[in-house]
């Protein structure tokens, strides 16, 4: 299971969000992996289904225009503004995880 904003969990159904960054201390999700779409951690109710492409680490910093536009549509700025109504804070030098998925259903 990957928590998702109600806004994002739309945009993962539409096809445009295939990204997600995480600021976990450790890796929560492996390739080939199929997570629930959530919006509630103890709900019982999911929106659809995601299987992990890819897991890598970079500094979040380093998100590029493409990255961006695969978290949602966004361009950097408005992806770090999104970054911040999540985080509180964007900090370029933060390590997280790019996860890379694909709807499965």
């Amino acid at each position: 299971m990957i928590l998702f904003t109600p806004h994002h969990v739309e945009k993962i159904k539409a096809g445009a969000k295939t990204q997600t960054r995480r600021a976990w201390k450790r890796p929560r999700a492996k390739v080939g992996a199929v997570h629930l779409v959530k919006t509630e951690l103890f709900s019982k109710e999911h929106h659809c289904k995601i299987r992990i492409l890819d897991v890598r680490r970079e500094r979040l910093g380093d998100i590029s225009e493409d990255d961006a536009r695969a978290e949602g549509g966004y361009s950097i700025s408005e992806y770090i503004q999104v970054w911040k109504s999540i985080n509180g804070v964007f900090d370029p030098d933060q390590l997280v995880y790019v996860v890379v998925f694909e709807v499965v259903g």
